[in-house]
């Protein structure tokens, strides 16, 4: 079985993948840990074939561990691909399709489909978990002015006027406890530590408004019964209580922590991330129509911040089994 060393530089990735063949065993480890089991049906034999092949017998169809995946009829080597995942998770605040076409060696068009599908592998199974326990809720909007845009490509969406795409966030709060250990050079002296049980985890979505109607329900299918939700007073979360611990901060008083030590400054922190990554990497120009993925995008280089380069890297791989077609990407599928 395959095993992949730890790596953090681009020069350790590519001693890691020096073949094609090499990246073909990774993805084999990660997705079938020496069990292959076949797409069409799960429960049918599987027989290996010449190549990098393997043989449905219930289906009688053939297939290899790119089907079904991200990666699935690509014309890109996988060498490509894994240098493009490393460079799109470690650059804090992304990168283009230009850049990363010129440091692949690909065109533009081609350096935005595959940026698009692993954005797409980036809406990962590991944060789409139901919330509990404290979290933070608010609202933000982003995009450009209407008089800058086309006539064709004019917003009715409102915040001071008809301008911005709102997004919704929700913002689970990390649990940790601190705690006193003796100095390893000093046992008489106490150091003072902070030990994460969970890390802290951030959901967004783009919504067509901010009314009750839509935010109150993906609160409810999203945010376990009996939680803990902090938010301003904006009137919309005035209902909240009536399933939820409530806790009101109040912005308009210029008040940022309540009497209980509750505030949603961690939320506000990420939508400065995510402005800033669509505001100077992207420089604006992402459509509504694909705004979501790059709220994934942002997404996921903050619930893994906490991880090595190789886990974040590996993790992204895990989230591939699943495929995107250019139509689809085009349609807004």
């Amino acid at each position: 079985m395959f095993e992949l060393k730890p790596f953090k530089s681009i020069l350790d990735l590519l001693k890691a993948f020096p073949t094609e063949q090499v990246c073909i065993a990774h993805l084999e480890t990660l997705r079938w840990n020496g069990n292959v089991i076949s797409p069409f049906d799960p429960n049918s034999k599987v027989y290996k074939c010449a190549g990098i092949k393997y043989k449905c017998k219930n289906t009688g169809k053939y297939f290899n561990v790119l089907t079904g995946t991200i990666f699935e009829n690509t014309k890109i080597p996988l060498q490509t691909w894994f240098l493009a995942i490393y460079l799109f998770t470690t650059h804090k605040k992304g990168i283009s399709s230009y850049i990363m076409a010129t440091e692949l060696n690909i065109t533009q068009k081609s350096s935005w489909f595959l940026l698009s599908r692993i954005r797409y592998a980036m809406e990962h199974e590991n944060f789409l978990n139901n919330f509990d326990g404290t979290i933070e809720v608010d609202e933000t909007y982003v995009g450009g002015k209407n008089k800058n845009r086309h006539d064709d490509k004019k917003k009715e969406y409102s915040q001071g006027g008809k301008q911005m795409q709102p997004v919704f966030g929700m913002f689970k709060e990390e649990v940790s406890e601190v705690i006193y250990r003796p100095n390893k050079k000093n046992n008489e002296l106490a150091v003072r530590e902070k030990v994460i049980h969970q890390h802290a985890v951030v959901r967004t979505e783009v919504v067509d408004n901010v009314q009750s109607k839509t935010l109150l329900p993906m609160i409810a299918e999203k945010v376990e019964f009996g939680s803990t939700i902090v938010s301003d007073e904006y009137h919309v979360y005035k209902n909240l209580k009536n399933a939820y611990y409530h806790e009101v901060v109040q912005h308009r008083l210029k008040n940022y922590v309540n009497w209980d030590g509750y505030t949603t400054n961690r939320l506000e922190g990420y939508w400065n991330i995510l402005k800033k990554t669509w505001g100077t990497t992207y420089m604006g120009r992402v459509t509504v129509k694909h705004l979501h993925r790059y709220c994934r995008e942002t997404e996921y280089r903050f619930n893994t911040r906490h991880l090595n380069t190789s886990d974040t890297f590996n993790l992204l791989l895990t989230g591939c089994e699943k495929r995107l077609r250019y139509v689809d990407l085009k349609n807004n599928k």
